[in-house]
């Protein structure tokens, strides 16, 4: 366990942020080498089955994920406050919670498949793949929840390694079962697809049992199975909160890929490609708002408010120097990222993806600022401003993939981001300025 309300804000942010940092690279390095073994192994057609749906997996992981990360920033605070009934009260219900609503959202869109491949345009050469490389990824959410329970559970208390360790293990099976059953039992999608949850379920099963030897101060206790109003009371509202802001961000996507398949094989594997090294560049941002939401629940419940405002103004600086990096490696060696990404040769699949990452990475100053900004409202209680801000960015997309990509083509998702970015931020800001817990500094 760690407590992240003594010591240089910065300092303990970026120790905290470390593991976080290394755990999202293991985790993009598996999908980069599951995008390259499906390309390589299976071809173009493959590959572009497994991107049209690439944004329904997003979405889901990323919902069922956010109401995860929202559970733990209400478990960090009592851990801040040294409320230790109430963190065993917070770890039962984000549990039960957790699995339930996993559960009721596989059901859902499992039985609703077809239908929602049919929103999503995919179009019939792909339809066979991709529903059978989608339907195994929703089947196996409860085992991908699991390990996001365990994962939450642990920063909450301080600890970021432990959920480093298991992602590595998750990543090393994963990679280990896609050669199994893609290149040797030559299972298609649906190995590479099963590969996946088989492994995720694996770690998520070893991690439990490492935290009930590690953490016994963390174990339920009987009593801690009786619901506590005032516990449930903070979980839904902050857990809800953080999977509807992410998943407005994915469901903007989601309505882009709409577009996006319909124009063409090649546009499909460049988008994939592109999107996969533009995780690259900011996974930074997502690993410091991860880092600060737990940060700032903590030093909420210790009601430390000066330490909240520091932590947030030094990790924003912070950011400015990343961007400055990642413009300088965009415009020189693009090309041969999204080479090494996609396997493709096709003219028409590089020059699409290096244009979409030179022009939004002109703008990478924006995601750096809301994703700081996003998670340090929700880690001091602020639930409403990210939702607003979130919910902007899902217009725009939505009205872009509608209106500029019929007549703009790709070059309409491509400005598509950069203008949700500039418009998301401002509620962001405004609210900043306003918000009660900093102006108590």
């Amino acid at each position: 366990m760690k407590n992240l309300t003594k010591g240089k804000p910065l300092k303990v942010i970026l120790l905290f942020a470390i593991p976080l940092y290394i755990g999202q690279l293991f985790q993009l390095c598996y999908s980069l080498i599951d995008t390259r073994i499906i390309g390589s192994a299976l071809g173009e057609a493959s590959l572009a089955a497994v991107g049209s749906t690439t944004s329904l997996s997003d979405m889901l992981i990323e919902f069922l994920n956010g109401i995860i990360c929202g559970f733990g920033i209400i478990i960090s605070t009592y851990f801040g406050a040294k409320d230790e009934k109430n963190v065993r009260k917070a770890i039962t219900g984000t549990l039960l919670l957790g699995i339930g609503f996993t559960v009721l959202i596989s059901a859902i869109c499992l039985v609703l498949l077809p239908q929602i491949l049919g929103a999503l345009n995919v179009s019939e050469k792909l339809w066979t793949e991709a529903s059978a490389y989608i339907g195994i990824i929703i089947a196996g959410l409860t085992a991908t929840t699991l390990y996001n329970i365990c994962a939450a559970i642990l920063r909450a208390i301080g600890d970021s390694y432990t959920p480093l360790l298991f992602l590595v293990i998750s990543n090393v099976l994963n990679v280990g079962l896609d050669y199994l059953f893609v290149l040797i039992f030559e299972t298609g999608v649906s190995g590479a697809a099963a590969a996946t949850v088989l492994a995720q379920a694996i770690s998520a099963i070893l991690c439990f049992i490492y935290m009930r030897k590690k953490y016994p101060e963390i174990v339920i206790h009987k009593e801690d199975l009786i619901p506590e109003k005032e516990v449930y009371r903070q979980l839904l509202p902050t857990g809800l909160s953080m999977g509807f802001m992410i998943s407005f961000v994915t469901l903007g996507s989601l309505a882009l890929q709409t577009g996006i398949n319909l124009l063409g094989t090649n546009i499909i594997v460049a988008h994939t490609g592109a999107r996969k090294a533009t995780m690259i560049f900011l996974i930074p941002f997502f690993v410091l708002g991860t880092a600060l939401a737990t940060y700032c629940g903590q030093n909420l419940g210790a009601q430390e408010f000066e330490r909240i405002r520091k932590g947030i103004n030094d990790t924003v600086l912070l950011s400015f120097g990343w961007c400055v990096i990642v413009l300088c490696i965009v415009f020189t060696i693009s090309p041969f990222i999204v080479r090494s990404i996609t396997a493709s040769s096709e003219q028409e699949v590089l020059d699409n993806a290096v244009r979409y990452l030179k022009v939004n990475s002109v703008f990478y100053i924006f995601p750096a600022v809301i994703c700081i900004l996003r998670n340090s409202m929700q880690g001091f209680g602020d639930t409403k401003t990210p939702l607003v801000s979130s919910f902007i960015e899902l217009a725009a997309k939505v009205l872009i993939a509608y209106l500029l990509i019929p007549s703009l083509g790709y070059m309409g998702v491509i400005v598509s981001e950069p203008v949700a970015w500039v418009l998301m931020v401002i509620p962001l800001l405004i609210s900043l300025r306003r918000s009660p817990i900093l102006k108590k500094v």
